[in-house]
């Protein structure tokens, strides 16, 4: 590498981003030796929903923040004490950031290690509060901790073949996976996917690849419904006056799901007669009143602490008017928090490169450049049903 020069998109302020001149990645953590790490050329890198929220202003994320934590490389350099990947690896990397030492990561909790944020438990690249890192919505990036983070792909051409599908690995895949996993979704399920946007499409396509019986998603913007439609769920528009209620009864015959997926997050808005007003914990209430008693909740979709944009001060500070005391006389479950990627990212690969699932095909990828990223920030902020990955050298520009 004689010219190590590296370029970014940074957050600017509410609703604006670039693509800046940034610093070239060194196998460091602040003043000493990442010997652990290891420096990425970025093959592909995507824009997130929660990269959004940050975009938008609902975070209390600085200007000048290098984004991005899906992130998919081939290893340029490593550091002395990495023994299981090596330079040319292709790999995809968890967007949680993990020692592999710590009580939870040995428990399999990668998403909150306890040793990679001094703020608070877990950390990720490129995010508000979330230990300091550097984003991978670049031409370069570091990671920490290789041997322990990283998943390689075993065929290097393969990978490159099914890009688009494998570069989903480092976020929303597992995202939604997970999801489904902990809401319960197994052989025979009705399930409900609130939200439509990628992770809720992932969350569809795994439901299916989970053996749910009928699958039903959620949302207001139709071309995203459309999208759902088109790999075989059922959809409810909830623009229409009809209560989700009686939506669900003409597509299963009763008012209720066993297995509720929430990929919506804080920034809800109400349904029929109050759509288009934020309702901060409407996704969550519709949860306790669909799901069947005794069944299960997932919540991948992402709440916050802080939240400047909120329209009450409640909201900013994440507390939420919730009818809980419903979801406790149905005994329902409910499950929080980011996904632990490393738990999944292994076997939706297989499933992959078995050609067991479409992941790509379901989330409806686009790949741009990264001159195009914020365009394509405006362009997903404005509800395209499409999940835009960032090919920042133009290796699989056709």
């Amino acid at each position: 590498m004689s010219e190590k020069t590296n370029r970014g998109v940074v957050y600017k302020g509410p609703g604006k981003v670039a693509v800046e001149s940034i610093a070239f990645p060194e196998l460091a953590m602040g003043d000493r030796k990442c010997e652990h790490g290891v420096i990425l050329k970025v093959l592909t890198t995507n824009i997130c929903g929660s990269d959004q929220h940050m975009v938008r202003g609902r975070t209390t994320a600085q200007e000048g923040l290098v984004l991005g934590h899906e992130i998919t490389g081939i290893i340029l350099e490593k550091g002395r004490d990495v023994e299981f990947v090596d330079v040319g690896d292709i790999v995809s990397v968890p967007f949680n950031i993990a020692c592999g030492r710590c009580r939870n990561c040995k428990q399999g909790l990668t998403g909150i290690c306890l040793n990679v944020n001094p703020a608070r438990p877990g950390a990720a690249y490129g995010y508000v509060d979330m230990g300091g890192w550097v984003g991978g919505q670049s031409e370069y990036v570091m990671v920490p901790y290789a041997d322990f983070n990283l998943l390689k792909f075993p065929d290097p051409d393969q990978a490159k073949e099914k890009i688009q599908d494998l570069t989903l690995l480092s976020d929303i895949f597992p995202t939604g996976f997970h999801g489904c996993v902990t809401a319960g979704v197994g052989p025979g399920s009705t399930v409900y996917i609130a939200g439509a946007g990628p992770v809720g499409l992932a969350a569809a396509v795994s439901a299916q690849l989970l053996g749910a019986a009928c699958v039903i998603v959620g949302d207001m913007i139709e071309d995203r419904l459309a999208q759902a439609r088109s790999f075989g769920c059922e959809t409810i528009d909830l623009r229409q006056d009809a209560t989700m209620e009686e939506q669900l009864e003409q597509i299963l015959g009763e008012p209720e799901v066993d297995c509720f997926v929430d990929c919506v997050g804080f920034e809800a808005h109400g349904c029929g007669c109050n759509a288009g007003k934020e309702a901060p914990a409407t996704v969550l209430n519709s949860a306790m009143q669909v799901t069947r008693a005794g069944g299960q909740i997932g919540i991948p979709g992402l709440y916050v602490t802080d939240d400047p944009g909120a329209e009450d001060e409640a909201a900013k500070v994440g507390a939420l008017s919730m009818r809980f005391g419903l979801g406790w006389a149905k005994s329902h479950s409910f499950h929080t928090g980011q996904c632990p990627v490393m738990k999944y990212h292994r076997g939706l690969m297989q499933a992959i490169l078995f050609d067991k699932v479409k992941i790509a095909d379901a989330v409806n990828v686009q790949m741009i450049s990264l001159d195009e990223a914020p365009q394509g920030y405006a362009d997903f902020d404005g509800g395209a049903a499409k999940k835009f990955v960032i090919d920042p050298h133009g290796t699989f520009k056709s």
